[in-house]
């Protein structure tokens, strides 16, 4: 009786998913380690707070606030779930695919996090990657929706199970702590990974496919050569 191979190429972070653990680590200890009064200029300069990215102007916190993890807890999840989920989503799209959806999901997480926090009259920041994080698990449903998966190596469930799961998670946490601007992220991240992911919503398919039905209207089939003249038949020979 043969046993199936593990495959241990499966363990393997990807180069992308290196790179942004890298980064989150790196911006996130120096953070977590400075002095107070360093933290604060930190928070100030990097971190998207509702009134700093609206009323100062620092926009650019959009993007870099992204990359600094506040809770020391929250980082080792971010990194489990680069580790052990998100390199498949890279694996099937490439690298430049999955920086895309990370750039779009995030930043999509992080301007509606902000804006709503801007209309609660909450100064709540918008930081680190778990929004990206929890639209990656909705586009492992989508993407993975009926393999088999391993949740810590006991709970067997689907791709699509997982999904429905983490966006449970998702929203009995937000219930529980009322943290309304942070479940805004969640929700915008989740939505933009929807429609990124689904072939019906897509629109990048949507664009592909309005490209293709405009050269089809442009080509026309052209008739070559002169006809045939009919064959004649022969009168020699008789059956």
């Amino acid at each position: 009786m043969s046993r199936a191979r593990f495959d241990a190429s499966q363990l393997r972070i990807t180069r992308g998913a290196l790179i942004i653990a890298g980064l989150l680590i790196g911006v996130s200890l120096v953070f977590m380690l400075s002095p107070k009064d360093t933290q604060a200029q930190f928070s100030s300069w990097l971190v998207a707070w509702p009134s700093g990215v609206y009323r100062s102007g620092r926009v650019w916190t959009l993007a870099t606030s992204v990359l600094i993890e506040h809770d020391f807890l929250a980082l080792l999840l971010d990194l489990f779930m680069l580790w052990a989920f998100i390199p498949q989503l890279e694996r099937f799209w490439g690298m430049s695919r999955f920086f895309r959806f990370f750039a779009v999901t995030s930043l999509a997480g992080t301007v509606v996090g902000t804006l709503a926090g801007l209309a609660l009259g909450s100064e709540t920041p918008i930081a680190g990657i778990s929004p990206f994080v929890f639209a990656a698990t909705v586009a492992f449903g989508i993407v993975y929706a009926k393999q088999p998966v391993q949740f810590f190596g006991v709970l067997p469930l689907t791709g699509r199970q997982l999904m429905y799961g983490f966006i449970g998670f998702v929203a009995v946490f937000i219930l529980l702590t009322q943290e309304w601007e942070k479940g805004a992220s969640f929700a915008a991240a989740m939505l933009a990974a929807a429609v990124m992911t689904s072939r019906r919503f897509s629109p990048a398919l949507a664009w592909k496919r309005w490209r293709i039905a405009r050269a089809r209207a442009r080509l026309s089939v052209l008739e070559g050569g002169a006809p045939r003249p009919p064959r004649k038949r022969d009168e020699r020979y008789l059956n």
